[in-house]
């Protein structure tokens, strides 16, 4: 790795860095920005980046590193969660851009700018070993655990995919995220990419469809969406006619093919997923509308052995065992079959929650659903249910379906109807989310 790495790559400072409540902001207002608030953070090592603005999310993670302060990025912002981290970090204190009054720790808020007279600023320029930022896996198979991430390791994450997904032949290109930040995914996606492939990023982070779409049909083309299997859906139920885009990228749970193959119709663009972990940041990459198979970025190899599937090489810094069970066909080709925590075993038969996942999903009418496999309860014997989000279907028709794309032994008993799933701002279901779900319905 080169010994230092800049802060971003864009060429010109009246270039566009982001666009915020409808104005442009850029490079040099950016740096600005970025230089007065760094002489204003205190005297810590730890910074808790609560800001749910993106710009003012990257503002602040890049003044952390200007005063080499390390991010600290949880997978929630529980009140219960901060105060551990508070008692296992010394010394972190909260930036924020909204209320946070009930915190116990030292609050940063976010100041306002002015936003004009920017001046010429240099682009500051990082040692690749230096610490950046811990992350924190998202918690869904059990307690989330924290990793390191050296700057030189996201700067290379970030090149590697922008080189792997052609955005380098789309100057000015602008990215909207559904995702936030926070998160490895958001984080290496819709910001990182942006500053290390010199483009624009969009500072919201739009939930609902009316507003994905009102805001991703505002920005200047080219343009990417960057966004998750839940939000995509959504977004396709509600409208039968969507926003160009140039670029669809899609994370955090597989897609069914049916639906990449609907969404490229509808933007007019080619979709692609991104595989990867908190661990070992983004590895690989397919475009499901043509293959399942997955190739890995440039330099990244894979290997296994009798504890499984092994990621190394590229941006990946250390040697990672992946938690997902991996049908290798070459060091750098595989089809994914799932998280290793999720195989199952009825009567003698074994599959994943992840494939009967996959069916349930690919079910016409269904708009969500999960296969859940809840605990053992006083020696009694656990079966297998699921709860779905279909409006329009009996449980009859739902049943009747699921007969005809999986074993018997794994049809879900019983099946439940919700209004929604309690997915997070990445569209994962968290183990304790689960649980609160199957508590409240008295399963």
């Amino acid at each position: 790795m080169m010994d230092a790495f800049p802060l971003i790559c864009h060429k010109n400072g009246g270039d566009t860095f982001a666009f915020q409540d409808g104005r442009k902001i850029t490079v040099d207002q950016f740096l600005q920005d970025v230089s007065q608030l760094a002489a204003l953070l205190p005297e810590q090592q730890y910074l808790l980046n609560l800001c749910t603005d993106r710009y003012r999310f990257i503002v602040g993670f890049s003044a952390a590193l200007v005063r080499k302060q390390i991010n600290l990025l949880p997978p929630n912002h529980t009140v219960s969660l901060i105060e551990k981290l508070s008692q296992q970090y010394t010394g972190m204190y909260c930036l924020t851009d909204t209320a946070n009054e009930h915190l116990s720790l030292k609050i940063v808020s976010f100041p306002q700018f002015s936003g004009t007279n920017a001046t010429k600023h240099l682009v500051p320029s990082f040692p690749s070993s230096q610490l950046a930022a811990i992350v924190f896996t998202s918690g869904s198979t059990g307690e989330s655990l924290p990793y390191r991430k050296t700057w030189g390791g996201l700067v290379w994450s970030a090149r590697a995919a922008a080189e792997i997904l052609g955005v380098m032949s789309l100057p000015e290109l602008s990215i909207l995220g559904t995702v936030p930040p926070q998160h490895m995914y958001g984080l290496e996606s819709t910001a990182l990419i942006a500053m290390q492939g010199g483009l624009a990023m969009h500072a919201g982070k739009p939930f609902f469809p009316a507003d994905i779409f009102t805001q991703l049909d505002a920005l200047p083309r080219p343009r990417m969406l960057v966004t998750t299997p839940v939000h995509l859906r959504t977004l396709m139920t509600e409208y039968a006619a969507l926003p160009p885009v140039e670029i669809v990228l899609c994370a955090t749970a597989p897609l069914v093919p049916q639906l990449a193959i609907e969404a490229e119709k509808q933007f007019g663009a080619p979709l692609y997923e991104i595989y990867g972990c908190t661990e070992s940041g983004q590895v690989a990459t397919r475009r499901t509308a043509q293959t399942l198979e997955w190739r890995t970025f440039q330099g990244v190899m894979l290997r296994q052995d009798e504890r499984g599937t092994w990621v190394s090489g590229g941006h990946v810094e250390t040697e990672t065992l992946l938690n997902d069970l991996i049908d290798l066909h070459s060091p750098q080709t595989f089809l994914l079959q799932g998280r290793t925590a999720d195989l199952i075993n009825i009567a003698g038969k074994r599959t994943s929650l992840a494939n009967l996942n996959h069916h349930l999903n690919s079910i016409e009418g269904v708009q969500d659903g999960v296969f859940v496999m809840p605990d053992d309860k006083d020696g009694d014997v656990t079966r297998l249910m699921a709860f779905v989000v279909a409006p329009d279907m009996t449980s009859e028709a739902l049943m009747q379906a699921l007969r005809q794309r999986i074993d018997a032994a794994f049809l879900p008993r019983p099946l439940r109807f919700v209004d929604v799933l309690p997915r997070n701002q990445t569209g994962k279901l968290p183990r304790e989310a689960l649980q609160k779900l199957l508590s409240e319905l008295e399963i």
